[in-house]
């Protein structure tokens, strides 16, 4: 399966140039099209009123992307979710559950002071989300109105934030919005299955604010025609803690040893980059698949080339140390990683969010 993925995308990136390849691409970029005319209508269907939508008697924020892969959904949610529980707000996130066994399912994750699932069934983001952001309630399910009923019935919250629900149609929102990659806001342009595209690009008008991820300080992302507001953000690791527990660490302390560094996230490579711009010294990587749920064979794999390289401790992702509890007594040393969020030109948001927060 992971090669296979490797080569589509090879193949969406322009990095297959024999004949099968172009015959292959050229088959899915067929295939796109009537992909596209169908999101084109649903999305027409939802605003014309004809395909049915629901609103919670509560403010909703969605968060969410046009691209496959992570922009950086989970850091934003935990950063507006901070923001609105320093207002003194109560606030509830509704998750599908992606990559969890009851994924889909019903459940209460967090009631804001007890995690009430674990990751193997609720997930590895709706469990970061809850450990990460003190207070936050969280509740999965597939439909995202019925989730956010359960949660005003046993929870109570004043705001939700609808997470990856910029195609969840079928919930009305009060803020939409949208991220993209500062580097590569569309992938390859293409819809899928030829392109990284969920929808076509013409999406971005249901957005009232699009948040710019990954950005560098001093450059502005450059799209041209966009009527959309929008401001800048980036993703900076802060420093890490021990996955046994103990006081935070800044990535200074980690210099002069061998570390090997593992994820199994959207960007693997973006976070062992991360790592080495922070001062790391990585001497062996292993990128796992996203949301990968970890058995003995993959912490085997992981312990195999730890011994290899020669490794004094390892270093991985917040979305990874979720699920690596059952596993500490054999992984050793293991630092976590902290990434956050941070604004760059904070204020237009700040401004939609204090209006929510009145209402």
């Amino acid at each position: 399966m992971a090669d296979l993925e490797s080569y589509f995308k090879e193949l969406m990136d322009g990095k297959r140039a024999g004949w099968k390849d172009r015959l292959a691409l050229a088959g899915l970029r067929l295939a796109s099209l009537p992909y596209a005319l169908a999101l084109r209508l649903r999305a027409l269907g939802y605003a014309a009123g004809l395909i049915p939508s629901h609103r919670l008697p509560r403010p909703v924020i969605s968060v969410g992307n046009v691209t496959l892969g992570g922009t950086g959904k989970t850091p934003t949610v935990a950063w507006l979710a901070s923001y609105l529980i320093g207002r003194g707000k109560r606030v509830a996130v509704l998750s599908r559950g992606y990559g969890g066994s009851a994924e889909g399912e019903l459940r209460i994750v967090s009631d804001g002071n007890n995690l009430l699932v674990g990751p193997i069934e609720a997930g590895d983001e709706p469990c970061l989300l809850a450990r990460k952001v003190p207070g936050l309630m969280v509740v999965t399910g597939a439909d995202r109105y019925r989730a956010g009923l359960l949660a005003l019935k046993e929870l109570n919250p004043d705001v939700f934030i609808l997470d990856d629900g910029f195609q969840h149609l079928k919930l009305k929102r009060d803020l939409n919005l949208l991220l993209l990659d500062c580097r590569r806001p569309f992938g390859n342009d293409r819809v899928l299955p030829a392109g990284y595209l969920r929808e076509p690009k013409s999406a971005i008008g249901r957005a009232d604010l699009v948040l710019f991820t990954r950005c560098q300080p001093e450059s502005a992302p450059q799209l041209a025609n966009l009527a959309t507001p929008s401001c800048r953000s980036l993703h900076r690791l802060n420093g890490c803690a021990p996955l046994q527990g103990g006081e935070p660490l800044a990535f200074s302390a980690l210099k002069g040893e061998r570390c090997m560094a593992f994820a199994g996230i959207a960007d693997p490579a973006g976070f062992f980059d991360s790592l080495e711009k922070e001062g790391v010294q990585l001497v062996t990587t292993l990128a796992f698949s996203d949301h990968i749920c970890y058995g003995d064979a993959e912490i085997a794999a992981v312990l195999r080339l730890k011994k290899a390289s020669r490794s004094a401790f390892m270093v991985t992702t917040e979305k990874d140390a979720v699920k690596l509890a059952p596993f500490m007594d054999q992984l050793g040393t293991v630092y976590v990683a902290r990434l956050d969020l941070e604004l760059l030109d904070a204020t237009l948001l700040q401004e939609m969010l204090e209006r929510i927060c009145a209402a």
